[in-house]
Order: C-alpha cells, then structure tokens, then sequence
C-alpha cells in the first residue's frame, strides 16, 4: 500500500440510479446502446470500463473507479474518487431518447459525506452545488439529509414521476425494487490486506479467501484487484439481481461499500454476513423499498432485530416515507 503521507483516495461513491418508464413500444432495452456510447458518457465521468459481464435481465460493467449496471430500462452508475457522474447525466438522457425512452419514472442520487470534499470537481464539491444542478434538469426534484449534517450523514436526492403530477400509484404496480446499501469505514487492517497485490496476486484469490463469494453465493462474480491495492467486484444472477462491492483498503482512509437489489423479507443475516467478512468499526445502512416489494413491509423487523445485537451501538436511525418508495437507514459503531 502507499505510503506518501500525502496519498489520499476517496472511497465514497456517489450513486445515480434512474428508472425510466415503459417505452411506447414495450421493446426498447436500454442494453441495446452500444458500448462506444458508454464509453463516451464515461468520459464525462473520468472514469473507464475495465470490465464487463452479462446474462438475459442485466448488463455489469466494472470501471476504473467503481461500477456500472445496465438492464432494460433502469441504469445505475456508482462511481469512486473524484469522478463527476453528473456531469453525463444530460448526454445520457439524450442517448436514451434515441432509444425509445423519453421520460424518468424515477430518479434517485445519494451519497455519504465525502472525507475530503475540498478535492472534488464541479458539480460535486458539495451537496448544495449537486442540488442546483439537479434542480436545473428535474425542477420536482427533493433533497434531503440523513444523519447529523455536522458530521456522519448521508445526502439523497430524488424525482418521482408520481410527486411531480402529484398522483399516486396507480392499479399498474410497478416492478418490484429495493436496494440495500453498507458503507463501511475503519476496517480491520488485517482484512484489508487481503486487497493488496503484496497479499495476492489475482482477484478471485482475494474473493475466496475474504468470503465475497459467500455473501451472495447464487451470483456469477467479475472481480478486479487493483495495483498495488484495491478491489472491485461486480455480481448478477438469473433473477436479475445485483451486488457490487469496492474496496479502498489505506489503513488512514479504508472504505468499503457494499450494495444489492437482493429481494428479501429480511435482511438481518446479510448485514450479519457482510459485517463479519469486512469487520468495520463503524457502518451506515440504507435500504430502499417500493411497494410491489417483498422488503417493503419488513424493514421494521430490521429495525426491531438489529437493534438487539450487542457488540454495536446504533447511534441513529431514521425512516422516511416516499409516495411509492419507503426507506430506512441507520448507523452504527462498535461498543
């Protein structure tokens, strides 16, 4: 690992996930735009696809700086560093009107409190900056913070079809969606090795011997190790279900996100699995549920169960109530 004092990375990803809705045809497909249109929307992000994989629901790329995930009508980009994925937001939906989507159902864009704000680029140096920028594109955008704004928080901007014409979900139910994301900070030094080209030299030796490959074993895996460190990985399943998790493993700023669509009416035992395997000090969930969702109703449970294990302390929790979505999130540090 570096170890110039003046070595800094920015482990915190700014994610945009948008959901457009059904093409007039009910065919279109997102995935059909060809990757020399991604690869010219990346420039706008600084960042490039390193990889890629794909079955029949979903397409996965990992990129220089974080992931990249493509299926018929919803893109997510999550994206590390000082990377600018806003900036490719007016392109894109350029791009995807050529392609038969003219309208957002939904549009979601968060973050966690970056540890050096003072590093990134416009329109990125601070959540009233994105805000402004965001408005510009979608006037009926909200945004929101979660947490203490003076020091851990967590920064969530959305647009809803529903709240801009203020209706409300109609008897069409929309596709099921949730999304469970850990960030993690303060990692065991000696798990973090383990995303070292010291430790190994190939990516599926430090996926087997850290247990990604566990987490979620029904995922097919595309993992990358970066030189000297750092880890990528991307994971789908026939389902069309997703997992991604990014490793920054400097011991003076380690960082892991993990994140997933995985439906379940529970998610105390993956939070468990996903704790164990990075060992964090200290850790932030969020989850996302709409209402055609198998989680939608659960996340109390969470709440309830969670709450009891006793090697952490939850130092808050909140949940908010969307029109079609709702969310729940919390933090958490070690006794």
């Amino acid at each position: 690992m570096p170890e110039d004092n003046s070595y800094f990375f920015e482990g915190v990803e700014k994610l945009l996930e948008i959901w457009f809705s059904e093409s007039a045809n009910n065919i279109d497909d997102l995935r059909t735009i060809p990757r020399e249109e991604w690869e010219g929307l990346l420039r706008h992000v600084n960042c490039e696809i390193i990889s890629f994989s794909r079955n029949t629901l979903i397409d996965a790329y990992v990129l220089s700086e974080s992931s990249m995930f493509v299926s018929k009508r919803r893109l997510i980009l999550k994206t590390c560093g000082t990377t600018t994925p806003l900036q490719c937001l007016e392109p894109f939906l350029k791009i995807a009107k050529q392609y038969g989507f003219t309208e957002i159902c939904d549009l979601f864009y968060s973050r966690k409190n970056f540890t050096k704000p003072e590093v990134q680029l416009s329109p990125h140096r601070g959540f009233c900056e994105e805000v402004t920028y965001l408005d510009s594109i979608f006037p009926e955008g909200r945004s929101y913070c979660l947490g203490s704004i003076n020091q851990e928080c967590w920064y969530l901007y959305t647009f809803s079809k529903s709240e801009a014409i203020n209706i409300k979900e109609g008897p069409e139910k929309a596709d099921p969606d949730q999304t469970i994301e850990i960030l993690m900070q303060n990692l065991d030094p000696n798990k973090m090795t383990i995303f070292t080209k010291d430790k190994f030299s190939e990516a599926h030796e430090a996926t087997s011997n850290s247990g990604i490959d566990q987490i979620l074993p029904d995922m097919d895996i595309d993992d990358f190790l970066f030189e000297p460190c750092g880890y990528s990985m991307n994971g789908i399943n026939k389902k069309g279900e997703y997992m991604t998790i990014h490793i920054t493993p400097e011991k003076k700023f380690s960082y892991v996100s993990f994140e997933s669509n995985v439906a379940l009416d529970n998610y105390t035992n993956l939070i468990n699995k996903v704790i164990k395997t990075f060992q964090p000090a200290k850790f932030i969930v969020s989850i996302f549920a709409n209402k055609s969702s198998l989680a939608y109703e659960t996340m109390k449970d969470l709440e309830i169960e969670y709450s009891k294990t006793s090697s952490w302390n939850r130092t808050n929790m909140q949940c908010c109530n969307f029109p079609s979505y709702n969310l729940l999130f919390a933090q958490y540090s070690l006794k």
